[in-house]
């Protein structure tokens, strides 16, 4: 690839044929939702999984060893495993569709299972209701939404009731293009780890194309200060399987199962220059990869490039997701935005 710039969209759209959907859940008692991710048919995909306590659902099928290669829809959503409910919908949705994996005979070709990985976040309980969980009907809904338009970023989705460390975190998403070649990241945020540097500076703003992260507004010595201290404290107090930080990374070009997983393995290179500890016992970190085939496939340095783009791509989606972020603190569990930290002191 030559020097990337943002797509026209910034965002994971920017990738042709790629639509994505959510639906927010922030009525009284509730802080979740779910993020659908559709690419065209015939997409290949990938994933790696990396944190310690992960909640997935189809991940086994797309190892390079395994038979299926294609992939219909990416489900990231809250809701911990309470809110692998929500591929259920996207299936019904993707089968309605005509899409799926053939299962019967040459005779009866509309029977079809759709391919639908899934992924999960913990924000049990930050509305205040903890058995308040995406459902089916919302990934249903969310797919039948999906559009290839601008990606709405921050407390919406999958990202809705996230928190990134003791900041409010949610949906980030940006693209890259060069080389002939598009890529996009989608993510959502709800890390153990900080997203900012000891002196209250935003990690991802090192990797920030030309003019993206402008208007980051300067720490606040004082600000840092009794944030890390903060921080101290609610480490101590942390459960396993609290945390993760999901994604999904599109390209148009035509990648083998194989190279889906690589790029994958990579992509998560982007999460530890964004956050920081990062693949924690407390995380469940996940990256699926989405190929669409649109473009030729990239060979040597250049697929050494794509891979680049794709983990600095989703390095700046996690910017784009702390900074959109808004602040619905029901329970004062990461309701103070980065924005707002950064700003003065803030009293938690």
């Amino acid at each position: 690839m030559d020097a990337p710039t943002p797509g026209r969209l910034n965002a994971i759209t920017d990738v042709a044929g790629v639509r994505v959907g959510q639906v927010t859940r922030d009525e009284p008692g509730w802080l979740t939702g779910v993020t659908v991710v559709v690419p065209p048919e015939g997409t290949v995909g990938g994933v790696c999984v990396a944190g310690g306590a992960p909640g997935t659902r189809e991940t086994d099928l797309l190892d390079p060893t395994k038979l299926v290669d294609r992939v219909d829809a990416v489900v990231l959503t809250g809701g911990s495993a309470f809110g692998l409910a929500t591929a259920d919908g996207v299936m019904q949705e993707s089968y309605a569709a005509g899409r799926g994996w053939p299962v019967g005979s040459p005779e009866s070709p509309g029977q079809v299972v759709p391919i639908v990985p899934a992924a999960v976040v913990f924000d049990l309980g930050r509305g205040g209701v903890f058995e308040n969980t995406p459902t089916a009907d919302d990934g249903a809904r969310a797919w039948r939404e999906a559009t290839d338009g601008p990606v709405a970023q921050g407390s919406v989705g999958a990202g809705t009731g996230a928190a990134a460390g003791g900041l409010k975190g949610g949906v980030g998403t940006a693209s890259a293009v060069g080389g002939g070649v598009t890529v996009g990241a989608l993510v959502v945020v709800n890390a153990m780890g900080s997203p900012c540097a000891p002196d209250g500076s935003l990690y991802a703003v090192r990797s920030g194309l030309a003019g993206e992260f402008d208007d980051v507004p300067t720490p606040d010595p004082a600000a840092a200060q009794a944030y890390w201290e903060q921080r101290a404290a609610e480490t101590e107090a942390l459960r396993a399987g609290t945390a993760t930080t999901i994604a999904v990374v599109a390209t148009d070009a035509a990648l083998t199962k194989t190279q889906c997983r690589a790029l994958a393995e990579v992509s998560q290179d982007g999460l530890a220059r964004a956050l920081s500890p990062v693949h924690t016992a407390y995380d469940g970190d996940t990256v699926f990869t989405l190929a669409t085939g649109a473009r030729s496939t990239p060979e040597g340095v250049d697929l050494v490039a794509l891979q680049t783009a794709a983990a600095d791509c989703l390095t700046r989606a996690i910017g784009h997701a702390m900074l959109a972020a808004t602040s619905v603190d029901r329970t004062g569990d990461g309701g103070v935005t980065l924005r707002s930290w950064r700003a003065t002191m803030v009293d938690r």
